[in-house]
Order: structure tokens, then C-alpha cells, then sequence
């Protein structure tokens, strides 16, 4: 056994694996334990790391820099990718009260870990790692560390003093923000099935559904006219994607040229008050099902994967003129949408098409419909985005006041990056999609692999601060910066913005950008339903935070 003990000088690489490996499995064994259903999840590893390097367990530096660093490029890299696609239209949709309160409690939460630095006499990277582990915010860690690295005269002792502040604060930083979900919901003596139903009818989920319903027409307006010359079909967003006309007597595909007589039953598709206004102005609902009626009529859902029709719109595609099918709606991220002409493609749709079963093939074709390219991760694309993300992340800003150029460094290069191909889907042959389950798997690499690192090279200190330096301070300062912005927020919320407390839950965990606080909410409703709220804030806030933990750095030091 004598190689293992020389491993470090014989087989640094070696040896790094394998401490790498081991705080890696410690951490992940730590995070899955659980007091009331709470526990650390990844940040296990980063305590993991800590307790080995407390013990001595060391790692070539420059092996350990290029772990933590290419970590964390991953991590954020990945959720760029995830966000991308609809984090500007987050921001000025439905959305748009939940984002100024995101981004009030993180410009709240940045002012608070100030003046209590100011008070206390914390040094600025001190207060950037305590930002980021009262909200539980590792990124943010991550572009903090990054900002110092740009920095002139930054001792080795002020470049540890995020990751030592972080770990400090983490644990009051998950139970602030649980505190702060159960209090507020004493506070406000919120029944959670009483909330969820009200929830529901503020959302209107039951109606945003996708519905279908056969009407028969009985309105001499639309006698004779095509289904294409249809304005009000248009206005409503619905789609007709079944004839049965009482001249045949069969069920026909509803191709724009078909034409509709009184007493003709249509199959309409699309929200449920949509469909029903549709039904009042045409008619009246038909005594036959038309999805039930005997025919020819097939259809069947497919995927869009041939990259060359990536972005373009269903009415620039004519799939309906050209191949006789109607296109009746889209699934995008599990979210149903009604198939209306403008409705631009993106890699990953699922379109469902009815028509025969020859033309339903040919549509396939062209839309491409294959599971292989979907599940196959495009790696091309994807080191080509984290190179530009490096390459934007070292280019030099001189902003006024600072003496020396910063940068986004390599948290927010490629977050930044990411985001803006993950909109953009597809330059020529690059396209910019990965499957959900690679994501994941890459992001949890990462972090990993940055938690390790960092907890690594920040345990030989840990303790001691803890003990005898500023740790307990920290933790205590903390606990304000977590829970001050919060209910406030909360507060605001509920009594001047008059939310539910499903969207307010929701909030909380996603201005936190904390998975472990979303996972109780909904446990509390026994839903989802605080999830619409997080998915809404969460691209927003991940990015307010990384930049202010890099403004706290860079302005306050």
C-alpha cells in the first residue's frame, strides 16, 4: 500500500481523482440526509470538502484551480442553456409583477449584506460570500471568486474568504428561507387548499388547457365559406382539424379549402372559452364526437428535429396547403400551445398532426421526427458556446471609478452567453439545444466538481474562523439577509399586490434560485402550483445575483 501513500508526488492527476472522487461520494451521502425533510442536497459536498481539507487532504493547486474553474463553466453554462429560450419573454409577460419583486429582493438582499459589512467591519469578499450563502446561491459564490481574480493586490487569505463566509452562512440560509414561507403563511393564516383552489381560478389552468369540442353549424354567415377564409377562427386561436359533412357523410381532414354548410359538424381545438365562444357564434355543440366517428382521418404527434426549419413559423412551413393535414397544437416543454399560424418552431416541439396517414408521413419528413437527433447531445455546439462564454467572460471593462479593468469572469461570460444562444436556437448548422437529462447531468457534474474544489481549498481554515475568527458573526448576519428581504417581499405581495400564497411561495424559493425551498412549498400545497412562480423568476434572479456578488467585489473592496 505504500504507492497510495506517494501517490500525491508519483500521480498527482491520479491522487486528485480520487480525493475528488472521495469528497464527491462523502458530499453527495451528506446531502441526502434529511431533518424533517429538509437537508443540504449539493451543498454536501462543499462540508464534505471542507472536513477533507481540515484533515490535510491535499491537491496539486493548479489541478484544483482547473477542477474548480472548468466546474463551474459547466454549471452555469448548462443553466444558460436551460433558461435561454424563455427568459426574455419571462420578463414582460404575465410575469412581470413576480420579476420587479425578484429583483427588488435581490437589490434588497445586496443593499442588506452592505450595511451590515459596513457595521460589522467585514472585508467586501467577506460579504459577497455571505450574500451568496444567505440565499443559497452558488454561482454567485462562483462569480464572486471570479471578480477577485481580476482584482490587483488580492491576498491568498481575501481570495479564500467567500467560499469560508459561504459555508458560514448556507445552513442559516436554507432554514431563513422556510422560516420565512411558514411564518409568512402563519401570518397571513393561508389555508393551503383553499389557496390552491383560489390559485387555480387566478391562473385560469383549467381553461388554458387545450380542449376540443364538435360543433355543428347553424349560422348563415359561414354557409359556403371556406375554412381558410375564417377570420374568427384566427381571432379566437382555434384550429379545425376534423370536417363531417352531411353531403358524404364522412369524416374529411380540415384543410383550408374545405368548404362549410349549415348542418356540417367541425372538430375545434383550442382553450376552453375560446372553443365555446367559437360554438356560440357557429352554433351549437354537435350530438356526435367527431374524434369518435369512423374515417380516415389518422393523427399522430411529431417531433421537430430537422435543424433547417428551426425558428421558422407554421405559416411560413404551409404544411396545411401543401399536404392537406391540419396541424391542431404544439407541446413545448410539456406546455401544450393551439397551433396558430405564427408559432415559431423550435428544436424539441412536438406538433400533433391529423390527416391521412400518407400525408402525416410526409409532413413527418419534413419536420424531421426523430428521437435519435432529441436525445443526442450536440457537443459541437456546446464547446463552441462555452469557448465564446470564456472568451466574453476575460475581455476587459473599464468602468469609472475602478482602478483597474474587471470582467464577467467565467460565471458570467458563459451564463451570459448561454442565455443568448439558448434564444437564438440555431446559427446555420449549430443548434443549440441539449436534452434535458444531459443537462442535468452536466450541471451536477459541475457543481460538483466546483463544490469539491472549493471546499478543498477553503477547509484549512474553516474551523479556526469558525471558532476563533469571524464565523459566528457571519452566521448571525446571515440570517438578516436571508429573512428581511423576504418578508418584505411577502408582505408586499400579499397585502398590496393581493398575490395567492402559491405564487408567493414560489417567489420566495425562486428569488432564492433554492431547489430544497421549492420542494417544500410544494409540499405544503401538495402541488406543483408554486412552481409556475419559480420558473418565472428563476432566469432573472440567477443572473441578478451573480452580477451583484461581482458589484460587491468590485465596487466595495
Amino acid at each position: 500500500m505504500s504507492f497510495l501513500i506517494n501517490l500525491d508526488s508519483t500521480h498527482p492527476i491520479a491522487h486528485a481523482v480520487i480525493i475528488l472522487s472521495l469528497v464527491a461520494l462523502c458530499g453527495l451521502l451528506l446531502g441526502t440526509l434529511k431533518i424533517k425533510g429538509v437537508g443540504l442536497g449539493i451543498a454536501g459536498v462543499l462540508f464534505a470538502g471542507i472536513a477533507f481539507g481540515h484533515f490535510g487532504f491535499e491537491i496539486d493547486p493548479t489541478i484544483l484551480d482547473f477542477t474548480r474553474e472548468f466546474g463551474l463553466v459547466l454549471f452555469v453554462y448548462t443553466i444558460g442553456m436551460q433558461v435561454g429560450p424563455g427568459f426574455f419573454s419571462s420578463l414582460f409577460k404575465q410575469g412581470l409583477a413576480l420579476n420587479v419583486m425578484a429583483f427588488a429582493t435581490v437589490t434588497m438582499g445586496a443593499i442588506i449584506a452592505l450595511i451590515i459589512g459596513h457595521l460589522m467591519n467585514f472585508p467586501a469578499a467577506a460579504v459577497a460570500g455571505l450574500f451568496s450563502g444567505a440565499t443559497t446561491s452558488t454561482p454567485s459564490l462562483g462569480a464572486a471568486q471570479e471578480a477577485l481574480k481580476t482584482m490587483p493586490g488580492v491576498t491568498p487569505a481575501e481570495a479564500a474568504m467567500p467560499a469560508l463566509s459561504y459555508a458560514a452562512a448556507y445552513p442559516c440560509g436554507i432554514m431563513g428561507i422556510i422560516g420565512s414561507m411558514v411564518a409568512l403563511r402563519w401570518i397571513f393564516r393561508a389555508d393551503p387548499a383553499k389557496e390552491l383552489a383560489a390559485f387555480k381560478a387566478e391562473q385560469g389552468l383549467e381553461s388554458k388547457r387545450l380542449h376540443r369540442l364538435s360543433i355543428e353549424i347553424d349560422a348563415d354567415r359561414f354557409h359556403g365559406m371556406k375554412l381558410g377564409e375564417m377570420a374568427l377562427l384566427r381571432d379566437l386561436t382555434v384550429v379545425v382539424t376534423r370536417v363531417f359533412t352531411r353531403q358524404t357523410g364522412l369524416v374529411a381532414t380540415a384543410s383550408p379549402d374545405v368548404i362549410i354548410h349549415n348542418h356540417d359538424v367541425i372538430l375545434a381545438v383550442g382553450e376552453r372559452e375560446n372553443v365555446h365562444e367559437l360554438c356560440r357564434l357557429m352554433g351549437r355543440p354537435a350530438r356526435i364526437d367527431l374524434m369518435k366517428e369512423p374515417g380516415e382521418v389518422k393523427y399522430r404527434d411529431i417531433i421537430v428535429s430537422h435543424k433547417a426549419i428551426i425558428g421558422q413559423t407554421l405559416g411560413d412551413l404551409s404544411l396545411e396547403e401543401l399536404y392537406g393535414v391540419a396541424i391542431s397544437r404544439i407541446t413545448r416543454a410539456g406546455v401544450e400551445m393551439t397551433a396558430v399560424p405564427d408559432v415559431h418552431l423550435q428544436f424539441g416541439d412536438r406538433v400533433r398532426v391529423v390527416g391521412d396517414s400518407d400525408d402525416i408521413k410526409q409532413v413527418a419528413k419534413v419536420l424531421g421526427n426523430s428521437m435519435d437527433a432529441l436525445n443526442r447531445t450536440p457537443f459541437v455546439p456546446m464547446f463552441i458556446g462555452i469557448a465564446l462564454g470564456v472568451i466574453v467572460g476575460s475581455i476587459p471593462i473599464q468602468l469609472i471609478g475602478m482602478p483597474a479593468p474587471v470582467s464577467l469572469g467565467l460565471a458570467g461570460g458563459p451564463l451570459i452567453v448561454a442565455i443568448i444562444l439558448g434564444r437564438i436556437g440555431r446559427i446555420g448548422p449549430f443548434v443549440w439545444y441539449m436534452p434535458l437529462g444531459a443537462n442535468l447531468a452536466l450541471r451536477e457534474m459541475g457543481i460538483i466538481l466546483f463544490l469539491s474544489g472549493v471546499g478543498l481549498k477553503a477547509g484549512s481554515h474553516f474551523v479556526e474562523i469558525l471558532l476563533h475568527g469571524d464565523g459566528l458573526r457571519w452566521m448571525a448576519s446571515s440570517v438578516f439577509i436571508t429573512i428581511l428581504p423576504l418578508m418584505v417581499i411577502g408582505f408586499v405581495a400579499r397585502l398590496v399586490l393581493k398575490h395567492n400564497f402559491m405564487n408567493i411561495s414560489g417567489l420566495l424559493a425562486g428569488t432564492t434560485t433554492d431547489t430544497a425551498a421549492l420542494t417544500f412549498a410544494n409540499n405544503i400545497s401538495n402541488s406543483d402550483a408554486p412552481s409556475v412562480a419559480y420558473a418565472t423568476v428563476y432566469p432573472l434572479t440567477m443572473l441578478l445575483r451573480i452580477l451583484s456578488a461581482q458589484m460587491i467585489v468590485m465596487f466595495f473592496r
